[in-house]
């Protein structure tokens, strides 16, 4: 198969940043490939920057995309028909004219192993009829899209407007028969910035045409802060976080735009899980304050599939990752199993996937009523 993007060669692989080269990575939404690298949207957000590929606007490919699938299917924390797939959500745009191809060819040879999974396409680039025709030809996977929309006018910060999300996603939710489900990504929120009565209200509006809706905010990491710094961007916080930041007055205020909804969530995986009729694969049922806002029918589905699993259950699942060999279980509640000896994220996610319930690191606590975000803007933890 002809490579419609560059192939790189070993040399030049080489000399990528290192976690450039991990072309699939463990994410809380999924198990992620990345074997395309390089996207020309320029949105001074992206994630790109925490992984030395900001200045990579040309898309590349490290390797065939059988090869890719290939890997995938055979690392070490995927599982058939279990663990949640992201294609293309970390160094690419899944539907630039170069790249559609390839998203395509990975999404078929995936469902040509009959593979069942959940696979997440994320974008914000200007779909095509034709590719509603190509999406329900594929018989196996749950695919679901999900349209990065965020209403931010300011080019400098986003470069290619947000109006063509909004225009793929109710080109592609209007069919009244698709395999495939839409999401409304709504992200990144940041105050001042889009956060208007009117941004809001438009929001809501756009919400109607897709499956479910997620919300979100901005992850605003040290390299990205330099990146404003360094283009005179206003920044958006005093400091950086690790987790995404959500003010809660911000929250509160989508709530109320959206109080006759019955499809808003604040988490992806609920939303996809919602929109395909199956329970939370991250399981966070336990974590009653994120699911008042949960239609009934989904928080039956997900107390129906709400087990609570032991220390052995997770010793068990963990026996197959050396990197989890100092696993220790801190605790174990309705709401979370705590654990202490991971040096990386990855392993938690693949534990997380496994049992379908909730695995936090002790040294990275979630903290009531603040839904795994970061403590910026939040009452409660300015008077701590």
């Amino acid at each position: 198969m002809l490579t419609p993007v560059p192939l790189l060669d070993a040399a030049q692989i080489a000399r990528l940043p290192e976690r450039a080269r991990e072309v699939v990575e463990y994410r809380k939404s999924g198990l992620s490939l990345n074997h395309i690298q390089g996207c020309s949207l320029g949105c001074a957000y992206c994630i790109r920057h925490t992984y030395g590929l900001w200045d990579e606007n040309q898309p590349v490919a490290l390797m065939s995309d059988v090869e890719a699938v290939e890997v995938l299917v055979n690392h070490r924390y995927f599982q058939p028909h279990v663990t949640p797939i992201q294609v293309f959500n970390r160094a690419t745009e899944p539907f630039l004219p170069k790249v559609r191809p390839h998203t395509f060819a990975v999404l078929e040879e995936l469902d040509e192993r009959e593979l069942t999974n959940q696979v997440l396409v994320i974008t914000r680039h200007q779909l095509k009829p034709y590719d509603i025709d190509r999406l329900n030809q594929l018989r196996h996977l749950k695919v679901t899209l999900l349209f990065t929309y965020s209403g931010i006018d300011n080019q400098d910060i986003e470069p290619y407007p947000s109006q063509v999300a909004a225009d793929s996603l109710k080109l592609m939710s209007a069919p009244p028969y698709r395999k495939y489900r839409t999401i409304l990504y709504w992200r990144p929120l940041v105050p001042g910035l889009n956060d208007t009565d009117q941004h809001l209200a438009a929001a809501y509006e756009l919400s109607t045409h897709a499956d479910a809706t997620v919300f979100t905010g901005l992850f605003y990491r040290d390299q990205i802060a330099d990146y404003y710094k360094a283009n005179g961007i206003p920044e958006p916080y005093e400091g950086t976080a690790r987790r995404k930041i959500v003010p809660e007055t911000l929250e509160q205020r989508v709530l109320d735009t959206f109080s006759n909804s019955s499809a808003l969530f604040r988490k992806t995986s609920c939303a996809v899980s919602y929109a395909h009729g199956l329970p939370d694969y991250n399981g966070h049922y336990g974590i009653r304050e994120l699911c008042d806002i949960c239609p009934l029918s989904q928080l039956e589905l997900c107390a129906g599939a709400h087990r609570i699993p032991t220390g052995e259950d997770i010793h068990q699942v963990a026996r197959v990752l050396p990197e989890a060999d100092a696993l220790q279980v801190v605790d174990i509640s309705e709401r979370a199993a705590v654990v202490s000896g991971l040096a990386v994220e990855q392993p938690r996610y693949f534990l997380q996937h496994a049992l379908g319930f909730q695995v936090h690191d002790v040294s990275h606590p979630h903290h009531a009523n603040r839904h795994g975000r970061a403590d910026i803007g939040w009452k409660e933890a300015a008077t701590k």
